[in-house]
C-alpha cells in the first residue's frame, strides 16, 4: 500500500495553518525546507473555522492544538482523507470532531432527511469510549444546533428509538453491535453519509468487530463519494489492508514511539510477587499522596475481588468492567469524576472510556498482555499538561511482559524493588 504520510517525530514538527499544507512532506525532510516548515503552536482560531463551532471549542478550553491535530486538521478540514496512528490522550478525538461538525456547519442540509438518516457516522469499539465521544461531540457543538445520538449496548433500545425518532441524526455515534441492531430493524439509515469515522480501528480487530464494522460501511456510500477518517494506535498489515479499502487516497499521519507515552506520566516498575501483590496495593494506597487512582487488572474476576477486597477495607471504590450493567458503570463514572469515589478498578475494555482530567495515579496490578494497553493505561493520568503517576508491579507471572513493552516505547523503564514499609502487613 503506497500512502502519502506525515512523520511526527516531535511535539514542535507541526505545520501552521491550512494554506501550507497544500502539498505532504515527510516532516523529517520537511526541516530542509525553509519556510515550509514552522516549528510554532497551531491555534485553533488560525484554521478558519465557523464562528459557533470556535465558540464551543473556546468553552472547552481548548487553545493550542495537539500535534495530531495539527497535522490532520488542515487536510480533513480541505475534505481529505485522514488514517492517523494516535494513541488516547494525544488528542486524536478533537481532531475528527472538528472536522465533522465544521463539515456539517459548512454544507446544511438543503432537503428532507429520513429520521435515522446519519449524515455522520462514528464507530467506537466500547460502550464507554461511544460515550465520551458523544459528551466531547456536544460540548464542541453547544453552539449549532446539530442532533447528536449516541447508540451503545446496556441502555434500553426503545430510549435511543425514541430520541432518534424525535430529532435529525447529524452525528451518529455508537458500537458496531448496536448500530447494525438499529440498521437491521431500518431505525438507520447510511446511504446518505457524508463523514466516517472508525475510532481505534485496532481494538476493533482484537474484539472481533471487523465483521459487524464491514456490514455498517457497505450500507454507506463508496469511499470517494464520502469522507473518511481512520484512527489507529497501531498499523499492523491487518489494519493496514481494512482501512485502506475504506479510504480513498487518504493522508497517513504517523507518531513516533517517543510519542507514544505521556511525558507527564512518572513510570515507576515495583518487582513483587504474586503472593505480596495485594500487600503492596494496599500499603500504596494508605502511604502514597494519592489523589484518586485507576487501578488496572487483566481479567474480571481479579477486578471483582480487587473491588470486594478494597471495599471491605473501608476505601471508597468503583468498579469497570463488562459484568457491570451500563447504568451502573456511568453512575461509578460520575462519582469518580465528582469525588465521592476515590479509586476505580478497570479492565482494559472498560478503561478505554474514562477521559477524565485530574487523575493523579495509574496503578498496573497486572501488566498488560498487549504492549498498547500500557501506553493507554498510563494514559488516564497526566492529561492536559497535569503531572501524573503510573505504578506497575511486577512479578513472577508477568515480569516478561516489560520488553515487549519497553520495545513499543523504545526506552527502558526503571525497576526497582518496593521500599520495606510498602510490605507491611497492616491488615
Amino acid at each position: 500500500m503506497f500512502l502519502p504520510h506525515i512523520c511526527l517525530k516531535n511535539k514542535s514538527d507541526i505545520f501552521v495553518g491550512c494554506n501550507l499544507l497544500s502539498e505532504v512532506w515527510s516532516l523529517s525532510s520537511a526541516k530542509s525546507i525553509g519556510n515550509n516548515h514552522l516549528s510554532q503552536s497551531v491555534r485553533f482560531d488560525q484554521l478558519s473555522l465557523s464562528p459557533l463551532l470556535l465558540r464551543g471549542i473556546s468553552q472547552a478550553k481548548f487553545e493550542i492544538c495537539t500535534p495530531i491535530q495539527a497535522s490532520s486538521l488542515p487536510h480533513s478540514l480541505n475534505g481529505k482523507d485522514v488514517i492517523g496512528q494516535a494513541q488516547t490522550g494525544t488528542g486524536k478525538t478533537a481532531a475528527f470532531l472538528v472536522t465533522v461538525i465544521e463539515d456539517l456547519l459548512r454544507n446544511p442540509v438543503t432537503d428532507e432527511h429520513y429520521l435515522g438518516e446519519a449524515r455522520a457516522l462514528i464507530l467506537a469499539p466500547t460502550r464507554e469510549l461511544a460515550i465520551q465521544i458523544g459528551h466531547d461531540a456536544r460540548t464542541l457543538s453547544r453552539f449549532t444546533d446539530l442532533s447528536i445520538h449516541v447508540l451503545v449496548g446496556g441502555i434500553d433500545p426503545e430510549k435511543q428509538l425514541s430520541m432518534l425518532r424525535k430529532k435529525p441524526c447529524d452525528i451518529l455515534i455508537g458500537t458496531p453491535g448496536r448500530l447494525l441492531d438499529f440498521s437491521k430493524d431500518s431505525n438507520i439509515h447510511l446511504d446518505r453519509l457524508e463523514i466516517l469515522v472508525v475510532d481505534e480501528a485496532d481494538r476493533m480487530l482484537d474484539m472481533g468487530f471487523i465483521p459487524q464494522v464491514r456490514q455498517l460501511i457497505n450500507q454507506a456510500p463508496r469511499p470517494h463519494l464520502r469522507q473518511s477518517l481512520m484512527f489507529s494506535a497501531t498499523f499492523s498489515r491487518d489494519i493496514e489492508r481494512l482501512i485502506s479499502s475504506w479510504t480513498d487516497n487518504p493522508i497517513v499521519i504517523r507518531t513516533e514511539k517517543e510519542d507514544l507515552a505521556t511525558e507527564n506520566v512518572d513510570q515507576k516498575i515495583l518487582i513483587t510477587t504474586s503472593a505480596e501483590k495485594f500487600k503492596l496495593l494496599h500499603n500504596i494506597l494508605l502511604q502514597e499522596d494519592l489523589g484518586n487512582a485507576i487501578i488496572f487488572a487483566n481479567r474480571r474476576d481479579t477486578c471483582r475481588s480487587l473491588f470486594d477486597r478494597l471495599k471491605n477495607l473501608g476505601f471508597k471504590v468503583g468498579l469497570l468492567s463488562g459484568e457491570v450493567p451500563q447504568n451502573r458503570r456511568l453512575k461509578t463514572l460520575q462519582n469518580f469524576k465528582t469525588g465521592h469515589v476515590k479509586l476505580m478498578v478497570a479492565t482494559d475494555v472498560a478503561g478505554r472510556g474514562i477521559h477524565i482530567d485530574g487523575v493523579s495515579h495509574v496503578i498496573n496490578y497486572e501488566l498488560p498482555e498487549e504492549p498498547e494497553d500500557y501506553v493507554h493505561r498510563i494514559g488516564r493520568t497526566g492529561r492536559a499538561g497535569e503531572a501524573g503517576t503510573s505504578i506497575s508491579f511486577a512479578c513472577e507471572d508477568d515480569a516478561f511482559l516489560l520488553e515487549p513493552i519497553e520495545g513499543l516505547l523504545d526506552k527502558k523503564l526503571d525497576c526497582s524493588q518496593p521500599p520495606a514499609e510498602l510490605l507491611i502487613d497492616v491488615t
